[in-house]
């Protein structure tokens, strides 16, 4: 059964009349099909998908990225990879069935793929804990992690989560420093990482995981500090405002584009992932394969400082500094305007220093 949104009531509609078209027994008086009719409400169909899915507001995006049927981190990597061999454990306290661990084989080339797991039923969802992680989540991911590190493999990671998990154990367990030291593990890595949103990245939970090279969402997919309704809470104390939050979180993949935060967006088919898995699955395969591409010729320390200096770039205006595309080494590169400073520093030490001469010349003469 079909799980619609609530803005979806007229592609409902028309897919019933879809279906009743493909079943005429169910109907009285009709015994064949009509295909001239199926296909001209099937172009209705596209039309309408068309005209909705293009004018989606921010918090619609949202409903999207959250939507039951999208395709999760088990159906990617079930499909885009080969020879996955789950790892589980933190080696401290336990295992987090909430995310997805393990070595897996991407066009015949080894790669590590860190999955965040949601759950597509009541009882996944629960096993999951709706895809929110807890410390030792992040430490099993912190110990796999540098273990690609150590041999060399390229990380993939499909981010899909909430946030991470905010309960009393997990807090009692040091949830904010895993967090911490997850993002820090991922900076320090000198292979490629990939970090692919696939649907909610939420808070620190995401980031945790999405502190990589290439940073890529899905076309309907969301990326904020928080979601649409805390932030309503927190602002107006009424989560009913959850459309004005997401407006002004600008947590859309074109948003975030256009802020130089996120690196590629990849098209979703119309109607959302959910609607066409196999065409998303090639449109993600194909992202994949041109950025892990990218990094073939690269050296680690290149790696590691095309990391760094893709962080440091968000947020920052160009100011005194000529070359954004370098800014590893943390020094104020020379400009104009620090030429001529140092220009008349110079200058009036010179002059300073000559009367200082002069001074004592005049004195013994």
């Amino acid at each position: 059964m079909k799980n619609y949104l609530n803005f979806e009531t007229e592609i409902k509609d028309i897919e019933t009349e879809i279906e009743k078209l493909k079943d005429p027994y169910n109907q009285t008086g009709l015994s064949e099909v009509d295909t001239q009719k199926i296909s001209e409400t099937q172009n209705e169909l596209d039309e309408k998908l068309k005209i909705i899915y293009s004018n989606l507001d921010p918090w619609q995006i949202t409903m999207v990225a959250r939507h039951e049927d999208r395709p999760k981190s088990k159906f990617f990597i079930d499909n885009l990879f080969e020879d996955f061999i789950p790892l589980s454990g933190d080696r401290h306290y336990g295992d987090d069935k909430s995310v997805l661990t393990g070595f897996a084989k991407f066009n015949s080339h080894s790669v590590l793929v860190i999955g965040q797991e949601k759950g597509d039923d009541l009882d996944s969802r629960i096993e999951r804990n709706f895809g929110m992680m807890r410390p030792e989540g992040y430490r099993k991911t912190i110990r796999l992690m540098e273990l690609a590190d150590k041999f060399n493999i390229p990380v993939i990671s499909f981010i899909d989560t909430p946030g991470a998990y905010p309960g009393v154990g997990a807090e009692e367990r040091g949830q904010a420093e895993a967090i911490a030291k997850s993002i820090e593990c991922c900076m320090k890595l000198k292979v490629p990482t990939i970090a692919i949103i696939i649907g909610e990245g939420g808070s620190g939970g995401a980031i945790a995981l999405a502190s990589s090279n290439k940073v890529i969402m899905l076309e309907n997919a969301i990326y904020s500090v928080i979601s649409p309704e805390g932030c309503a809470t927190i602002l107006w104390r009424d989560p009913k405002k959850m459309l004005d939050a997401a407006k002004a979180m600008k947590l859309s993949a074109k948003d975030l584009l256009d802020f130089k935060i996120i690196d590629e967006i990849i098209p979703e088919p119309l109607g959302g992932a959910h609607r066409d898995r196999n065409l998303m699955l090639q449109n993600l395969k194909n992202s994949i394969n041109k950025n892990l591409d990218d990094f073939k010729l690269m050296s680690p320390e290149e790696i590691f400082n095309n990391r760094k200096n893709k962080f440091l770039r968000i947020g920052r205006n160009k100011g005194f500094i000529n070359n954004l595309d370098d800014l590893s080494s943390f020094k104020i590169k020379s400009s104009n305007f620090y030429q001529i400073f140092k220009f008349k520093k110079t200058l009036i030490l010179g002059i300073g220093f000559a009367l200082i001469i002069l001074a004592i010349l005049m004195y013994f003469l």
